[in-house]
This record gives C-alpha cells, structure tokens and sequence, in this order.
C-alpha cells in the first residue's frame, strides 16, 4: 500500500489550496483516513480525519477554512483549504488506516506568505 500526496505550493494570505492523497496497491476499503501538517521545529499535529463513513474531525484552528473529503472508490483524500494564513505553513503529510495498519504518505509543503 502506498499514499501519494500532492497539491502543495507557495500561495498568499487568503488563497486557496487543494490538497489530494490517493492510495494504491492491492486494496479494498480504508477506514479513517486523515491529514496532519508539521511546522519546522514543531510536532506533527491533527488537521482533519475523515471516517469510512464520511464523519468528520477538524483542528479548532482549521474549522470553518479546511474541508476534508473523500473518494471510497478511488481511495482517495481531499483537503481543500480556504482563507489560508501564514500560519497554515507546514508538510502536510496524509494517512489511512487499513487492516489495523497506519500507512503515511510523503509530505507535501504547504506555505503561506503574508
């Protein structure tokens, strides 16, 4: 199983970004699937999940701004982002539960310049 991520780059206080995270390999069906980000010099901290079943989790810090979705048949993860700031800047790395396993993606940069 591996997650591929990508839609990272370099936009402006108040732009949008749209990430995507698409699993592939011989599989059926993940469970929770979810997005962090880690800032330099910081851990990685919890910006969205998403459930088999399409319940959402949002960092207080995102709510209202991101928005994580998802595509069951093409085991795939959105998180688009709105009103983006400055502080948004990190690798935002995705994973996906499956079979009682974590699996991660690669980062991809986020940044947000004032």
């Amino acid at each position: 199983v591996q997650l591929q991520a990508s839609g990272g780059g370099l936009v402006q206080a108040g732009g949008f970004l749209s990430l995507s995270c698409a699993a592939s390999g011989s599989i059926f069906g993940f469970g929770l699937m979810a997005w962090y980000r880690q800032a330099p010099g910081k851990s990685a901290d919890l910006v969205a999940r998403i459930g088999s079943g399409g319940s959402t989790n949002y960092a207080n810090s995102v709510k209202g701004r991101f928005t994580i979705s998802r595509d069951i048949a093409k085991n795939t993860v959105y998180l688009q982002m709105h009103s983006l700031k400055p502080e948004d800047t990190a690798v935002y790395y995705c994973n996906a539960l499956y079979q009682g396993t974590l699996y991660w993606g690669q980062g991809t940069q986020v940044t947000v310049s004032s």
